[in-house]
């Protein structure tokens, strides 16, 4: 016989609502997208506008969100993650894809690289998460790799890093192994979930929040038909120089800076130029260092391409980097990972496979397409991110959409409101 129902008590329900958050990768965004809003970069995008538009492409969140107030080392607040990205999902971990890496300004972490860079290819998944928890999830692809028997073939983990002290506990070691096999058995295709989420959590990018964000392009059949699909985790670039069509948004949009709540300032040195939120408004210059954060990119397509063709890829993604506004500054580290889902598994017993290359004379397209592809994907990682208060009260805020728009809308970039029908023209008025 069932139970009857009974509330549960408050202390309980207060105790579930302080546990961390994990295993978010496929909710639904609630914020408009910057297509939605009108803003496209050109380009034709895939069903689902996102890495997992490339064949056997899935993504996996663990999102961990706890405490607030003073930091305490250890102890929290807790704003950080995971984020994976399988090249053949689950079920074809163990079976390598060609791939290659770049690095616009290497003041960061991408381990396994040195393997990618010589081999040509990529084993297993590409891991996203804070600076400081890179060696624990990078152990804890090794052990996820022993479960299913492909610890050989995973045994150089890919997992790269950008830094989230500026909300988050990152000196108290808060991922571990759990949530990086959690984002590997949570990965799947379809929609990804995009902002605060995974590794992405923690993030500021051009000084507003930032995060994680995806987007793909989808070419003409004329051209291949194939499909470039672009996953960012964004926490790199000053606010002064964020560009998007053009359009000098970050001159328009100057306020809106960091600023800490409560009555005592952050403890961390970098902090020192920080206002009180109570006194904040108005406030147009940098309060904490800009250009000191790194973007971590993952472009994933169906092209058959070889690994050389794959670099020549990478080094295109620092282009739609400049276009928003980035530098490449001395203190990010800017590292991206091309890679080609083409079969590569030779025929059982057999010494050589075949496989297919794209001739270069057709590969411009999918530079073109890369660029656009990475210019959405960093500001879709801004508009689906909203304002956060992580340790010792430190805010960061959310790009205004509404102001975002505006100012497109004043530089002639977008001409109608979003989602409404273009008004018809008033018949002529008849002659008196």
């Amino acid at each position: 016989m069932r139970a009857p129902w009974r509330p549960l008590p408050c202390c309980l329900l207060l105790c579930l609502a302080l546990l961390p958050r994990t295993g978010e990768a496929r909710s639904t965004p609630s914020k408009p997208r910057a297509r939605e809003l009108g803003i496209t970069f050109g380009g034709r995008p895939g069903p689902l506008n996102a890495i997992t538009d490339v064949p056997g492409v899935e993504v996996g969140h663990t999102t961990l969100i706890s405490g607030e107030g003073r930091l305490e080392t250890g102890k929290g607040p807790v704003r950080t993650g995971v984020t994976a990205v399988l090249p053949r999902g689950r079920d074809g971990v163990g079976e390598p894809v060609f791939a290659a890496m770049f690095a616009l300004n290497g003041n960061g972490e991408m381990t396994g690289s040195h393997w990618v860079a010589e081999s040509g290819q990529l084993s297993g998944p590409v891991m996203l998460t804070n600076t400081n928890d890179v060696g624990t999830v990078r152990d804890a692809v090794i052990a996820w790799a022993m479960k299913r028997g492909v610890e050989w073939e995973l045994g150089l983990p890919v997992v790269a890093e950008t830094w989230d002290g500026q909300l988050h506990d990152v000196y108290g070691f808060h991922v571990k192994a759990t949530h990086a096999h959690q984002a590997l058995d949570g990965a799947r295709g379809g929609a990804v979930a995009e902002g605060s989420v995974g590794g992405g959590t923690g993030m500021m990018c051009h000084g507003f929040k930032g995060g994680i964000g995806t987007a793909s392009r989808k070419l003409p059949e004329a051209e291949g038909g194939y499909t470039v699909g672009v996953l960012v985790q964004c926490n790199y670039g000053s606010r002064r120089l964020l560009s998007v069509e053009g359009v000098p948004v970050g001159e328009e949009i100057s306020d809106l800076r960091p600023c800490y709540t409560g009555s005592q300032k952050p403890g961390n040195e970098m902090f020192g130029k920080i206002p009180p939120c109570s006194t904040s408004g108005g406030v147009t210059r940098p309060t904490i260092p800009e250009g000191a954060g790194s973007i971590i990119i993952v472009v994933a397509t169906d092209a058959p391409l070889l690994p050389h063709q794959l670099s020549r890829l990478a080094r295109r993604v620092p282009l739609g980097i400049g276009k928003m506004g980035g530098l490449g500054e001395n203190a990010s580290g800017d590292i991206f990972l091309a890679l080609s889902t083409q079969r590569l598994k030779a025929p059982e017993a057999a010494p050589v496979a075949s496989v297919s290359v794209l001739d270069n004379d057709r590969i411009t397209p999918l530079f073109e397409a890369t660029v656009q592809a990475t210019q959405e994907a960093i500001l879709n990682s801004m508009l689906a991110s909203g304002t956060m208060t992580g340790a010792d009260g430190v805010r960061i805020f959310a790009l205004p959409q509404d102001r975002l728009v505006k100012a497109m809308r004043r530089y002639g970039r977008l001409t109608a409101v979003p989602g409404t029908p273009p008004k018809k023209a008033a018949p002529p008025r008849p002659t008196p």
